[in-house]
């Protein structure tokens, strides 16, 4: 059973991650209306992912006894002056959702519940790859820098872009 503390919490992530979905659609279809097919596939794609974060969340809340809950979400914005403007405000905003995170497991820990420290841990190796994808993404926009050819070849290459941590499955680590 949750306590009504770490319910409240993880209620507070739910919307978190849900946001994340809406800020990444909307960066999709900024995207798309550049005529960036790859990038806005690529977060098309981080949008779904963001709401299976969402989601689990939700059935694990209900699982333990708790309600989640769906609560009102905060627009987010739909224009961005550049590519590499887009990507840093995703990366701020997966820094932000991984200080999030380790909040949760801090109350989970100081609560002694156990079964959501365990739970957390997933979400906490999941935010190290978005920060590292992120960090990637940037690192590869800025090599780039204002040629047009560079920005149409990450574009194409945006769609099988890999980003291999330390707490990846495949890594050797």
């Amino acid at each position: 059973m949750l306590s009504e503390n770490m319910e409240n919490a993880l209620n507070k992530q739910i919307r978190i991650e849900a946001e994340s979905s809406q800020i990444y659609l909307a960066m999709a279809s900024w995207a798309e209306a550049q005529g960036l097919e790859g990038i806005s596939g690529f977060m098309y794609a981080q949008s779904d992912e963001e709401r299976q974060h969402m989601l689990k969340f939700f059935k694990y809340i209900n699982e333990r006894g708790g309600h989640s809950l769906v609560s009102e979400l905060s627009k987010p914005a739909s224009k961005f002056g550049s590519i590499k403007e887009m990507f840093g405000t995703l990366l701020k905003h997966e820094v932000y959702v991984s200080q999030t995170i380790n909040e949760l497991v801090h109350i989970s820990l100081e609560e002694k519940d156990y079964a959501t420290h365990n739970f957390l841990q997933w979400y906490v190796a999941e935010q190290i790859e978005e920060e590292a994808q992120a960090r990637t993404i940037l690192d590869k926009i800025n090599l780039i820098g204002e040629a047009k050819s560079g920005l149409y070849m990450f574009d194409k290459d945006i769609k099988s872009l890999n980003v291999e941590t330390s707490v990846s499955p495949t890594s050797n680590n």
